[in-house]
């Protein structure tokens, strides 16, 4: 058997052709030179005299604006050479205020702030300008109350959903001292983490108690869709009469018999309907009204803040969709509810066919309540002052 071998002189050539290759993949292979990173932007940024500068990189944008809480015109934004757009408010007032950018007509956050606005349909980011330590939401050397979250599987929206509870300072589960309790009920698209991420209820509710102003209670603050479609980005939303009133009804349903026995269970909570009471801010204003005034022998406190108020009308007619024992609303009630609180900011879009005209009905069938209005828009900067206004009267005696 015979073995033959390349020639020696092949093998140099080949050795040869390799020395050449070599350097020119090495050549091709090397990664490109990256362009050093553009300096971080400090976004937003709060000056002494309590104007704003916020920031926002895209070199690519033909037009950047702020949408800023509480300004109905978007402010646009200026472009400088490394592709950073900029603007800096007026002084703004002591308060908390979401906002984000609007780059070519697309709704963004702003990626330098961590501080964000939870939303199911349109989150924002926040930032909070601070003042004085007697701002109701400002958080103050004061004993605080705890948050705790609670998740359930619920059997009437067939969903597995949460809820938040407020547990006020020197709570302890083991003494018998009993609280009375709050359900607290949050607007269309929002979660229900928004009002202690958003409101701030309980350091409201903290700075309340500890200046004398509010009696210590449970807040309880749950989901508040019924119909969780209601939410869909496609679908008529709250546009759609009969899936808000489906909406509010089996919310209801849910509060009543998942939500509230648990809380009753877990919770030191004084019961009976004096010891009760329910508010919230547009469609958590709607089905505050629509809850308690369907069950006034679950609730003696009612609060309305801006809400949605034609989650109450009839399709058909013009009178609220309210006990389901009588067709309307009578004077009786009066006995019954020991406040019945309605509030809208007057610049507001549901001020004038919502609210006033709820409000006008009421008048007309002599059912006392309290009218509150206030300066400003749908917006959180509102429902935090009108939170608290309202819980110092809670569980209060009153005349009725």
């Amino acid at each position: 058997m015979s073995i033959k071998f390349p020639r020696f002189s092949a093998i140099l050539s080949a050795v040869a052709l390799m020395s050449l290759v070599v350097p020119v993949l090495g050549q091709s292979t090397r990664p490109p030179e990256r362009p050093p990173h553009p300096p971080p932007l400090i976004s937003p940024q709060v000056h002494s005299d309590r104007s704003v500068t916020f920031r926002f990189r895209d070199p690519n944008a033909r037009r950047v604006m702020l949408s800023l809480e509480g300004d109905e015109h978007p402010m646009p934004m200026q472009r400088d050479a490394q592709g950073a757009w900029s603007v800096t408010t007026a002084p703004l007032a002591p308060e908390i205020y979401g906002y984000a950018f609007v780059a070519d007509g697309v709704r963004l956050i702003d990626p330098s702030n961590p501080l964000i606005k939870p939303n199911l349909l349109s989150p924002e980011s926040m930032v909070e300008v601070p003042g004085s330590a007697s701002l109701p939401w400002q958080i103050n050397d004061v004993p605080h109350g705890i948050v705790h979250h609670h998740f359930f599987h619920s059997d009437v929206v067939g969903d597995n959903r949460d809820f938040f509870v407020y547990t006020p300072p020197g709570y302890d589960s083991s003494r018998r001292k009993r609280y009375p309790v709050l359900y607290l009920l949050h607007g269309y698209s929002d979660d229900a983490s928004a009002w202690t991420a958003v409101g701030r209820a309980n350091i409201i509710l903290d700075n309340l108690i500890a200046e004398g102003k509010a009696k210590p209670m449970i807040v309880v603050m749950p989901l508040g869709y019924g119909a969780p479609e209601i939410l869909s980005r496609t679908g008529p939303g709250f546009r759609e009469r009969q899936l808000v009133h489906e909406n509010a009804q089996k919310f209801g349903e849910s509060l009543l018999t998942e939500v509230m026995p648990r809380v009753e269970k877990d919770y030191r909570v004084e019961r009976g309907r004096k010891n009760t009471a329910i508010a919230g801010l547009s469609m958590g204003g709607g089905e505050s009204l629509f809850v308690g005034l369907n069950h006034l022998d679950q609730f003696a406190w009612i609060g309305s803040f801006s809400g949605a108020v034609p989650t109450l009308w009839n399709s058909e007619s013009a009178h609220p969709r309210l006990p389901h024992t009588s067709p309307s609303l009578s004077p009786s009630v009066n006995s019954k509810v020991r406040l019945l609180w309605i509030a809208c900011g007057e610049q507001d879009p549901l001020v004038g066919p919502a609210n006033r005209r709820f409000d006008a009905w009421l008048h007309s069938h002599d059912i006392r309540f309290t009218e509150v209005w206030t300066p400003g828009v749908h917006s959180w900067m509102v429902w935090r002052g009108n939170l608290a206004a309202f819980v110092p009267l809670l569980f209060r005696k009153t005349n009725r």
